[in-house]
């Protein structure tokens, strides 16, 4: 299949690296700079370690972290307010998937102006956006690489993707010792979803030759490093290889974009608050076995494994990892998967996956995965 590839981020990894921030951020040519974070990252230090450096470099900083996970319309409005009194002319995102996707929804609406619903879907950005920086502090969500903001709407639950290339990262600062701090479960979800970015990129109606690479390399990466870094999460290396594998699967995702998984778990995200690495990982093994009837050959090429023995796999991950096995398990009332069956068709990731899936499928899937 054809592609254009653009990868606009300058990708800097290595242990410790967390030190060239700030001379990273001032070879933008910026003096403020609004550092987006979290709570439980500015606790475990990373943000001050961010913060000290680009005072170091003489940048002008300040911290917004009035954001959560799964980040809302609601967290883009009080960024976007402190952004106006602060003025910055660059945004550093420290933290995981929700810091980064929370700066460039920041990012979207203080440089074009409008309402984060604005930029719901691809190219919608009216004007250059302020240079950012990611400074990723889990193994997961490979935002870091690509140029889509995941921000949920406050009133209706929806998640939207927000995509433009302008919105992407100019460099990504991997420090792999920053993601020893994770707490197990956090390792555990991000994980769940890298491995199943690797999974979805390398079998989407998009595929091609670039993201073929980039899933392979993710995959090679994730598969014996995920379960290395749950039982051994001091085991350095592992967490190298976890960080490389997930930024490798964003920059899959970047060209190839995600499929059913997704698509299932989002719904149930915004119903029932199942947090994002657990919904993905609840429903991924059944959606393997189900593409498997017509790509098997496929994920049999990435993983040398049938789809069967390969959803067992990401299944016995999962239980490793205290996930929840079922939606039973997760408090799902059986008399609304047709519901959540519904909400999947409306899913935008669900048009890439090679098979299509009616609201019938949805609820077969649904319906395996329940008990």
């Amino acid at each position: 299949m054809a592609f254009d590839f653009h990868c606009p981020t300058r990708i800097i990894y290595g242990p410790g690296r967390i030190a060239e921030l700030g001379s990273l951020t001032a070879a933008l040519d910026v003096q403020r700079v609004l550092v987006v974070s979290d709570p439980g990252i500015e606790k475990v230090g990373h943000t001050q370690r961010g913060v000290e450096s680009l005072s170091a470099a003489g940048l002008v900083t300040h911290v917004f972290d009035g954001l959560q996970e799964n980040p809302t319309t609601e967290n883009v409005d009080a960024g976007l307010a402190v952004a106006t009194d602060f003025s910055p002319d660059a945004i550093v995102a420290i933290g995981g998937g929700s810091s980064m996707d929370c700066a460039k929804g920041i990012n979207f609406v203080y440089s074009c102006g409008g309402r984060m619903q604005d930029y719901w879907g691809v190219g919608k950005a009216t004007a250059d956006m302020l240079p950012m920086v990611a400074v990723p502090t889990t193994a997961g969500t490979g935002s870091e690489t690509q140029s889509f903001a995941l921000i949920s709407d406050a009133e209706t639950h929806i998640k939207m993707a927000c995509g433009d290339k302008r919105a992407a990262f100019r460099v990504a600062l991997l420090d792999p010792e920053l993601t020893l701090t994770q707490p197990t479960r956090v390792t555990a979800l991000t994980g769940i979803d890298a491995l199943a970015h690797t999974l979805e990129t390398f079998v989407t109606k998009k595929r091609n030759a670039m993201s073929v690479a980039y899933s392979r390399e993710a995959w090679a990466l994730l598969a014996p490093a995920l379960p290395r870094v749950l039982s051994e999460p001091d085991n350095l290396q592992a967490r190298c290889d976890m960080q490389l594998g997930a930024m490798f699967a964003g920059l899959a995702i970047e060209n190839s974009m995600l499929g059913s998984a997704h698509a299932s778990a989002n719904p149930l995200t915004a119903e029932y608050g199942v947090v994002h690495g657990e919904a993905v990982g609840l429903m991924l093994p059944h959606i393997i076995r189900h593409n498997g009837q017509t790509v098997g050959a496929w994920y049999e090429d990435l993983s040398s494994q049938t789809p069967g023995d390969l959803a067992n796999f990401v299944a016995q991950i999962a239980r490793q990892a205290g996930l929840a096995g079922t939606l039973q398990e997760r408090g799902v009332d059986r008399a609304r998967l047709i519901h959540l069956a519904a909400a999947a068709t409306q899913q935008w990731t669900g048009t890439f996956n090679p098979v299509e899936l009616s609201e019938q499928d949805y609820l077969v899937l649904y319906e395996a995965a329940y008990e």
